[in-house]
């Protein structure tokens, strides 16, 4: 940062005088501009820091014209669906519609093992409830939504494939974002995607300006493909699902109520797709184990394991093994990224 400092300030001369309202303010004239005045636009809202600042700055530019949409795709955390409705209605008063699809999305991803086919599957199934949301809004306003808005960052395009028109045909793909390289090639809505060369802090003072709550902007990032790639191999075998959210919800809820909710980036379990003996009530058990994970970072391309004390750790795993049925062996990841990504798919 130093040499950079140095070099574009003192070798160059440029002046230090961008801001983030040019950032607002450029991205309502685009939009603006590309959406016409009797045009409606569709967006993705997960209820995450990303699509609800991207939603909140669309609504600024185009008012009613935009429809959320919620999805319920049956991968969402513990009491997800009712803790993000709820906020959206009292604190931002965004209109959306909240759709249940989780049988069409857990269906699909019925015997699916492979992260990469689990990631396109969800990002057809996305597109899929938006064409028939779509499909409803035609019937209701007599013409057809041409655009979906979505959260897209910039992580989010790097890891998914080479930056646009860089001509770099060597660099790999780390992982397909849903809304990125997961997105079927036929989809017929046109995209925009207003913090699609943004990093996430940069989201979270942009959202700032918004007058986003807090209590968005604060939250931990969540996968789009939600629990999906937090079980690994099958989503739909046995009770996986519900047991990660119940150990997701213990480990962060013992995060926030040791006051480290706000240094932590991001911090989650994960279902592992082994099974180990162990001993509970002096009785032999056969059951699964799950990891934790929480990392440090600056803007998600890079990230640190945190370190937790001794007697946070032993507490949460007393409590996980103690009230989460199934489960009686916890671990915990302490690789940082790279040579890890953040999520384990």
């Amino acid at each position: 940062m130093e040499t950079l400092h140095c070099f574009l300030f003192d070798v160059c001369g440029i002046k230090a005088d961008w801001k983030m309202q040019d950032v607002l303010d450029e991205e309502i004239k685009t939009i603006q501009n590309m959406v016409g005045p009797d045009e409606h636009v569709i967006c993705a809202l997960s209820g995450g820091v990303d699509s609800t600042v991207a939603a909140t700055l669309v609504h600024k530019a185009i008012g009613d014209r935009l429809h959320c949409v919620f999805v319920d795709n049956g991968l969402l955390r513990y009491k997800e669906r009712e803790r993000v409705m709820s906020t959206f209605e009292s604190d931002l008063h965004l209109p959306v519609t909240c759709v249940d699809a989780s049988e069409q999305f857990l269906s699909k991803l019925k015997g699916i093992k492979d992260p990469e086919q689990k990631r396109k599957i969800i990002g057809r199934e996305f597109i899929a409830v938006f064409d028939d949301f779509a499909h409803e809004l035609e019937q209701m306003i007599g013409k057809r939504p041409e655009y979906l808005v979505q959260g897209t960052l910039y992580p989010d395009v790097i890891e998914s494939c080479p930056p646009p028109g860089s001509g770099r045909t060597h660099s790999h793909t780390i992982k397909s974002h849903h809304n990125v390289g997961g997105l079927p090639k036929d989809m017929k809505l046109k995209l925009i995607e207003p913090l699609k060369l943004l990093f996430k802090d940069e989201v979270r003072k942009l959202g700032s300006i918004l007058n986003v709550p807090d209590s968005f902007l604060k939250r931990h990032p969540f996968p789009g493909p939600g629990l999906a790639v937090r079980v690994l191999g099958d989503v739909t075998e046995g009770n996986a699902l519900e047991v990660l959210r119940q150990v997701d919800e213990i480990f962060v809820q013992a995060i926030k109520d040791a006051g480290l909710y706000d240094i932590i980036w991001q911090a989650f379990a994960v279902f592992l797709p082994v099974q180990t003996v162990g001993v509970q009530g002096d009785q032999r058990t056969h059951s699964n184990a799950v990891a934790l994970r929480a990392i440090t970072s600056e803007d998600g391309m890079t990230a640190d394991w945190y370190y937790f004390q001794h007697e946070f750790l032993v507490d949460v795993v007393n409590k996980i093994c103690n009230n989460v049925r199934g489960i009686n062996r916890v671990c915990q990841d302490i690789t940082s990224k790279p040579p890890a990504t953040v999520e384990w798919e």
